[in-house]
């Protein structure tokens, strides 16, 4: 191995493994995204798929593919459907938040507009359907539908829960699990099948895809309050905009009566002030909601880790378990 792959980042090294299959994934899309009748729709896409993004979920597609033995052209399409369900769900949600920036671009609803936004969105949850039915894999198809389904069902529950103090890690794990994990999961999963792999393995991935993903979004959660160079994201950007994630949830969980109301007049109330963002910090802080946070995510990624003991020994399993690892060690 050189000096550069030795040194690179895991999603790197995959991505370099893969890159047949990466780049007829990338050509799939394109062809897919075209319409021959509304322009807007490729213009908005593009402007989305092609920021840049490290096309992380449809990489653990064709890794579960490959690390299970598949030899045919549909793990591909897979690969694809599940790449058109994120960033439709990206378009939908930057318009739920009323977001302005993504990637440190302006978001497609800031360009354009949300009514874009949210038909392109539909597009591509229904190019992705014709994507997923041409394997001819009715349990494919049952796994990636389901999982529409799911991320939809979490981002609607988010919407009761990310304001509302009585939100516990239950149900942030749960909302975790539909926007985020469920997507990881099929992903994995979708991949092995598609390989008609055994159970056992199948089994072995979606538990991979799943502990990944919730570790994957508690980071993305912690970092909001932590802070890295890598997100792009402004420290304190969910609590301006009042959502409940892992670290609040914790620090609430063992707030006095007056820390209680400082929570309740900030998330529930929005009721929001000068110096807000500084006392939260320290509220957590005092609480150690930041730490346990972290330990939290560890362990999901060393579930994701144990789950792959069972697979082969490849060194497509190798990167994969240095991926788990990589997720949390960004708040490091």
């Amino acid at each position: 191995m050189s000096l550069d792959a030795a040194e690179s980042k895991p999603h790197q090294r995959l991505s370099a493994h893969l890159a047949p299959e990466l780049a007829a994934v990338n050509e799939l899309i394109r062809a897919r995204m075209a319409s021959k009748h509304a322009p807007r729709i490729p213009e908005v896409t593009a402007h989305l798929i092609e920021a840049g993004g490290k096309r992380l979920r449809p990489m653990l597609t064709l890794a579960a593919a490959r690390l299970c033995g598949y030899q045919g052209p549909y793990h591909v399409h897979l690969a694809a459907t599940v790449e058109f369900i994120h960033t439709a769900t990206l378009l939908h949600d930057d318009v739920v938040d009323e977001s302005g920036q993504r990637r440190g671009r302006p978001t497609a609803n800031l360009l354009w507009d949300n009514k874009s936004s949210v038909l392109v969105g539909d597009y591509l949850f229904a190019r992705a359907f014709q994507l997923m039915v041409e394997p001819g894999n009715l349990r494919v198809l049952e796994i990636l539908s389901n999982a529409a389904a799911t991320i939809a069902e979490g981002e609607v529950l988010q919407l009761t829960a990310a304001q509302n103090l009585s939100t516990d890690e239950d149900i942030y794990l749960q909302v975790v699990r539909g926007k985020t994990a469920a997507l990881f999961s099929a992903a994995t999963e979708a991949g092995a099948v598609i390989a008609d792999a055994d159970t056992a393995h199948v089994q072995a991935l979606f538990t991979y895809g799943d502990a990944l993903g919730i570790s994957f979004q508690i980071v993305d959660d912690l970092l909001d309050y932590w802070g890295s160079d890598a997100t792009g994201k402004n420290i304190g950007d969910d609590f301006r905009e009042r959502k409940l994630t892992l670290p609040v949830i914790k620090a609430v969980a063992k707030a006095d009566e007056e820390e209680r109301a400082f929570w309740s007049r900030t998330i529930e109330k929005g009721k929001q002030q000068d110096g807000d963002l500084e006392t939260a910090l320290a509220l957590l802080a005092k609480h150690n909601a930041l730490e346990d946070t972290r330990t939290e995510a560890i362990a999901w990624a060393d579930k994701a880790k144990a789950a792959l003991s069972v697979l082969p020994d490849d060194p497509i399993r190798t990167m994969l378990h240095d991926i788990a690892d990589y997720v949390v060690a960004r708040v490091n």
